[in-house]
């Protein structure tokens, strides 16, 4: 078969086989420890820093990390300056007021609108028929914003964030890393050494956080349960989005109930359903554009709350600021016991939305949101309740509609108008908060890959998705054609809304005491504080249940199960491509042809394998009559850090002998890269990066060849992040004593990270005969072309497996993975490039 004939048919050949090849392979050691296929040593960078040691001078150079080529992240090349603002540590002033003006239409439209129906929510439950009645209620509203919100997100909760990264999914990853409770088997010790991965711990609480690290490393169920957990906060997220705009929107539109004769039920539907429709439909220009479009509208919104409520408050009755002494909680639970108990359903929305202040973080910055929170939106929200509890002193009957009552006569319209927009804008805030949350996900294998569109070439952290937009705005358009009443979607709105808090408080009770390393008494007088006063929410709402509160549980376990089933299907499937790897012995038989014809061009072999090579590949040689000269085994991993800088991303290895040609690299991301290539910009970065590891090989090569001298051997050099860790008390083990149990070993010249200088009688490595073959065939095979071979694996569950697990796997997980996006789309690689092989 001729060379033209060969290089056709690896372009078009597609096949689906089963390949039940398997075996285990030998192994060696990363330079960073992890045990990987027989390989050769790593590539290493030389500095210039002398050690002098004894009484002899000796040259040494220190080896650096790499600085190696992004030949994954082309796209990050396009936002360069996202990863510069991820990495500044200080902001300038000008640009986060700009961002804290932005989190006004994006993060708080939620919360600001929430003075629309608490009130009447809350006296649909407990009658009027005294002051205490007002005081009680306002009292309970005051605190439950100064301790949740203000205290509890604004001072605690931020201070969590993974790297500038919020959400249930951000306090996820941080556990991940400083304990191993990912169920996914990929971790290499090598990934907490990227820099994102480390962060500086406190000592004084170190062996409690070494024991509650072991006890969750240890049993399995606990793992699971932190994962069911987290899904569980992020499902009751997504729920929020489908129950944010329902009952914002209909709240704001309700206005019109009484001034507009004949607008009834079905007119306020139709209406709400319109607005909704044009809500989702901006969703793709992006919530930096849309934060920029809606802020001056909240701006307005939140002046107008604090100007009505100064007005109502000197002109009705000023004394309802007595409602900051918490004795009227007490009388207020004392007159109405069980009905005041059940009001606490109606006074937990004032704080709706304030989860966002945390999961919307990627898009904005900690400052940004405190400074917001405390200077405008705190404020403001107070004199509009103190303003509306002064209404009511005086005209109690108006509880029903008791915004719009309150609202002077001639400024009803434009308010209208305003609080219908600003009702509109504070659905934002949640459907940003699910498409981050989603996006979290899906990088730590928690959710089905879908497209992803990046709105900011600025910030990194605003994205798009289009399949979660058009299924949040079916649902919000069919709860409010199915309720029409903003009462029972105030019932399932609290449930969600408590859930959420519930889980991070937990989560962020965890962090403390995993992480933080602060004293145990405060560590626990969080959740024994804030986890209280949600569980008495929790409790009130959960009556409910029968009046709307289903709706949440149900749109809750819906994608409790999705995420779990997609998890869980994933790591078997990782599994079972573990136990099948080819051994090296094997192909050490094969070869350096492999059993089959080479002809010139390079091989990309996309899997999910972070060592061994993938039984996958005895399939390409099954069905393939040629394979590639040059072989690359490609893995693409996630690691729980946010952004992997570039000059971290890789580790790159040869595989087997030098004339196999077939190397593998390991493609590190963080949940908030993006990863979108142009496949031409790909495959020159590809060779490039190529090439610099095969000279920095052959340096490595020499220098292990040529300095075996008897006289060195004894000389102790440690390695340089050794000497980071040193501290002077012999506590080097102790800087990271979370992500790595014991000190690295160095095993000789090859595999240290300290070296010694090249002398000058060793052959320059531009003459060496062997590097210059191998650069020589890379070229030829670079001139051939790519051909991108990415491996099907379809999973299936035993016969004998119990019938829940056939029917998660089999059926569910399948047509998930059927239904997702695939390597070829998110690649942007053209058919005539991919060869396709499945095997079950």
């Amino acid at each position: 078969m001729g060379k033209g004939e060969i290089e056709e048919s690896s372009r078009t050949v597609e096949s689906l086989k089963r390949c039940t090849t398997g075996g285990s392979g030998g192994s060696t050691r990363w330079v960073d420890g992890s045990e990987v296929d027989t390989e050769s040593p790593t590539w290493s960078l030389f500095g210039d820093e002398e050690i002098r040691q004894g009484y002899r001078s000796v040259r040494r150079r220190l080896v650096k990390k790499p600085k190696r080529v992004d030949s994954f992240d082309v796209e990050a090349m396009e936002i360069s300056v996202a990863h510069a603002t991820h990495h500044k540590k200080e902001a300038s002033l000008l640009s986060t007021l700009a961002l804290a003006f932005q989190t006004l239409g994006v993060v708080y439209g939620d919360m600001g609108t929430s003075p629309l129906y608490v009130f009447s929510d809350v006296f649909s439950k407990v009658p009027i028929t005294s002051e205490v009645d007002v005081l009680g209620a306002l009292s309970i509203v005051l605190y439950t914003i100064a301790l949740l919100p203000l205290m509890k997100y604004v001072f605690i909760v931020l201070k969590a964030n993974d790297n500038g990264e919020g959400g249930t999914f951000a306090l996820y990853s941080l556990i991940c890393r400083y304990a191993n409770v990912n169920l996914l088997p990929n971790r290499q010790p090598a990934d907490e050494h990227i820099s994102s991965f480390k962060l500086k711990l406190p000592t004084p609480e170190l062996e409690r956080s070494l024991n509650i690290k072991e006890v969750l490393e240890r049993k399995s169920s606990l793992k699971t349960l932190v994962l069911l957990f987290v899904l569980m906060g992020t499902s009751m997220i997504i729920g929020d989005g489908i129950l944010t705009p329902a009952i914002s929107v209909m709240s704001a539109v309700s206005g019109l109930h009484g001034r507009i004769p004949g607008f009834g039920t079905n007119a306020l539907v139709i209406t709400s359903i319109i607005i909704l429709g044009a809500l989702f439909s901006i969703q793709r220009y992006g919530s930096s554009k849309v934060g920029f479009t809606f802020a001056p509208a909240l701006g307005l919104w939140f002046f107008s709350l604090g100007s009505i409520g100064v007005y109502n408050l000197l002109k009705h009755d000023v004394t309802v600021l007595r409602a900051l002494n918490p004795a009227y909680i007490y009388l207020f639970f004392k007159k109405n016991s069980i009905n005041g108990w059940s009001a606490l359903g109606g006074c937990v929305l004032c704080i709706t939305g304030a989860e966002a202040m945390f999961a919307d973080l990627g898009h904005f910055s900690v400052k940004s949101i405190q400074i917001a929170f405390t200077s405008v939106v705190f404020p403001c929200l107070f004199l509009a309740y103190f303003g509306q509890a002064a209404y009511l002193m005086k005209y109690p009957n108006s509880s029903g509609r008791i915004f719009y009552d309150s609202v002077p006569g001639g400024l009803f319209w434009p308010v209208f108008g305003i609080a219908t927009v600003a009702a509109i804008i504070a659905s934002q805030a949640m459907i940003s908060a699910s498409f981050s949350c989603v996006k979290q996900a899906m990088a730590l294998g928690c959710f089905p890959r879908l497209k992803i569109i990046h709105t900011s070439k600025r910030h990194i952290g605003q994205i798009y998705i289009p399949v979660i937009n058009w299924f949040l705005m079916l649902m919000c358009m069919l709860v409010v054609a199915a309720f029409k009443s903003t009462t029972d979607i105030a019932n399932a709105y609290g449930i969600a809304e408590v859930g959420v808090m519930l889980v991070s408080t937990t989560l962020v009770t965890v962090v403390m005491l995993l992480i933080w390393q602060i004293n145990l008494f405060l560590a626990l007088l969080f959740p024994l504080i804030f986890g209280t006063i949600e569980l008495i929410y929790m409790s009130a709402v959960l009556s409910k249940i029968l009046e709307g509160g289903w709706l949440p549980l149900v749109f809750a376990s819906w994608f409790l199960c999705v995420m779990y089933i997609w998890n869980y299907g994933s790591v078997l499937k990782y599994q079972s491509e573990v136990k099948q790897k080819i051994s090296m012995d094997f192909m050490h038989e094969l070869g350096s042809s492999l059993g089959t014809v080479r002809v010139p061009g390079i091989g990309l072999l996309y899997n999910e394998l972070v060592q061994g090579i993938p039984s996958i590949f005895a399939q390409f040689l099954l069905d393939l009559p040629a394979i590639h000269s040059v072989i690359v085994f490609v893995c693409i991993k996630y690691v729980p850090v946010p952004v992997v800088p570039r000059e971290e991303r890789f580790l790159f290895r040869r595989v087997g002998p030098k004339d196999y040609h077939m190397f593998r690299c390991v493609a590190r991301y963080g949940y908030k890269d993006v990863r979108k290539e142009d496949h031409h910009a790909f495959e020159q970065l590809l060779v490039d990066s190529l090439e610099k590891f095969l000279r920095k090989e052959a340096l490595d090569l020499a220098l292990e060849s040529n300095l075996n001298q008897p006289d060195l051997d004894s000389i102790s050099v440690k390695s340089r992040d050794e000497s980071e860790i040193q501290d002077g008390d012999g506590m080097e083990e102790l800087k990271i004593p979370l992500m790595r149990d014991q000190r690295l070993e160095i095993t000789g010249a090859s595999t240290s990270e300290a070296s010694l200088a090249l002398p000058a009688s060793v052959m320059s490595i531009d003459e060496d005969p062997s590097l210059e073959y191998e650069l020589s065939a890379l070229r030829e095979a670079t001139e051939s072309g790519f051909t991108y071979l990415l491996g099907h694996g379809d999973v299936r569950a035993k016969k004998q497996s119990w019938f829940i697990k056939k029917l998660s796997i089999n059926y569910f997980y399948a047509f998930m993975r059927k239904n997702c996006r695939g390597g070829a789309a998110i690649m942007r690689v053209p058919h005539m490039n991919i060869i396709q092989v499945g095997m079950t």
